[in-house]
């Protein structure tokens, strides 16, 4: 039966499978040569449960001085490796979720501590810059060999930040005085503009509007969170701006054996986009942006079509309004592409691409219009930090030698094809497997059972998170192989197993 229900995933020559103490044999993974990055640890090793007593004393403590209602466990991370998460209870774990997507070359990668060991690297370190005003001399040189080396096709100028959150709070800040120029007809605003924005009121401060999705989570500072959509814990309490908000299309899995069904849904939303950017033009807040991501994790690990983000990206431009896709989860390779909206095959994608994550600092790519037509316009103290840039460099590099995109391919096949066949194996838990690359879901029956298999996944030596209201999101580094993604399909099973 074991051989049976991976025989799809285990097209692999050879197959020796690592141990983790107790789990359930159900597939067996590729025998590869190992290299440095692989060599940490032969599997998941677990001495209590999670939290364990050292975790707990801490929690104990840090709750003293700050809210600790959404921690999980301490981390030893001098003694994490590659895609082996380490706690202060000595409890090594196959890490899938990786820091919320954002590890991209594993725990402590020999040409990261390389980064920081390199005594010509110190004064970054311990000098913070000012970038805006007063960056290194390096600074350029960093941006070219890093950021504007993985520039999405059409973006030659990039803005660092030091997050998600602010990169897309800055990238509409960047739409709103993109579309105001546009309206005047010249950058040079009027002396009533001036005086009214200081006390906010029009037309210094003018009603105007960015389109998101339900379901959409594109941060948590306030013009973001006017622009997420998904769990009401992260809103509450919080005033929102008066933003349109349109339907995501709610698809049936895998796309492409619903095709005609999604292609009904898919059309419909468009025709909601399209009538939502007309009515907020007609009551006087136009709608000078529309904000997607190319899967909407946090909302549920939500897929879409490319063709519908092709229709989508015309009828903003049909309107006038600036396209920004959010690739703060999705870029950086997770999905067999270093950027998910090329998937969609278009020359022109986007007006604006925001990133962080997995690209160790924020920001966003921009084209030429967007560029602030004065001094401070888009500005904070920091701007990002030219260290993450050095950082990023050394990722790009591992990722172009070790030609890390193909092995994501690989990886993502196995484990897909796994979670099909766990789909198969346990229905009345699992449904909607899905996934481009590593960057997988699927659905548990409800949020409770989710919650629960996760602990149990994490107790037998795996870290997992959740998404949406009943969903799994693996999240793996880029150097999760083929044998980490069967030893994970193994520990998840034996957790499914015991799932009464």
């Amino acid at each position: 039966m074991a051989s049976r229900l991976y025989s799809r995933c285990l097209a692999l020559r050879s197959s020796v499978w690592v141990s983790a103490q107790g789990s359930r044999h159900i597939s067996q993974a590729a025998s590869v040569k190992k290299t440095l990055e692989e060599s940490e640890y032969d599997g998941p090793h677990m001495k209590t449960a999670v939290p364990g007593p050292v975790s707990l004393a801490l929690q104990k403590q840090l709750g003293e001085i700050q809210n600790v209602q959404s921690l999980n466990f301490f981390c030893d991370y001098e003694e994490s490796k590659g895609n082996y998460l380490v706690d202060v209870d000595g409890n090594r774990m196959l890490d899938v979720y990786t820091q919320i997507a954002s590890i991209p070359i594993g725990y402590n990668h020999p040409a990261l501590v390389k980064v920081v060991t390199d005594p010509h690297n110190l004064s970054a370190f311990v000098n913070r810059p000012a970038l805006g005003m007063l960056p290194p001399r390096m600074f350029p040189e960093k941006l070219l060999d890093g950021l504007l080396s993985v520039a999405p096709k059409g973006f030659k100028r990039v803005q660092t930040m030091a997050c998600g959150s602010c990169a897309n709070e800055n990238a509409y800040k960047a739409i709103f005085i993109w579309y105001r120029t546009k309206q005047r007809g010249h950058s040079n605003a009027t002396p009533e503009e001036m005086t009214t924005s200081v006390i906010n009121q029009a037309p210094g401060c003018p009603e105007l509007s960015i389109l998101s999705f339900m379901g959409g989570f594109h941060g948590r500072t306030m013009g973001c969170l006017s622009t997420t959509h998904t769990k009401a814990i992260q809103k509450l309490d919080v005033p929102s701006f008066d933003w349109p908000m349109a339907p995501f299309p709610k698809l049936r899995y895998p796309l492409s054996q619903y095709e005609r069904e999604n292609a009904q849904e898919e059309k419909r939303c468009l025709e909601e986009v399209e009538d939502l950017i007309v009515k907020w033009g007609e009551k006087g807040k136009p709608v000078a942006g529309v904000v997607i991501e190319p899967i909407q994790a946090e909302g549920g690990d939500n897929y879409a079509s490319a063709d519908f983000f092709r229709k989508l990206r015309a009828i903003a431009k049909k309107h006038g309004s600036a396209f920004l896709v959010d690739e703060v989860q999705t870029g950086g390779g997770s999905t067999g592409l270093f950027w998910a909206h090329q998937h969609w095959g278009l020359d022109d994608p986007a007006d604006i691409v925001s990133f962080s994550k997995k690209l160790l600092t924020g920001g966003y790519f921009y084209k030429d219009e967007f560029e602030p037509d004065k001094p401070m316009r888009i500005f904070n103290t920091w701007m990002g930090d030219p260290t993450r840039n050095m950082f990023l460099s050394e990722v790009l590099k591992v990722m172009r030698a070790e030609n890390l995109m193909d092995q994501v391919k690989r990886t993502g096949h196995v484990m897909l094809n796994g979670l099909y066949d766990l789909q198969a194996r346990y229905p009345h838990l699992l449904s909607k497997a899905r996934g481009l690359g590593t960057f997988c879901a699927i659905d548990v029956k409800d949020e409770d059972t989710r919650n629960k298999l996760i602990l149990k996944a994490r107790n037998k030596g795996v870290v997992l998170g959740g998404c949406g209201t009943q969903s799994i999101r693996f999240r793996p580094a880029l150097v999760f192989k083929e044998h980490h993604a069967q030893l994970f399909l193994n520990i998840f099973n034996d957790a499914l197993a015991d799932m009464k």
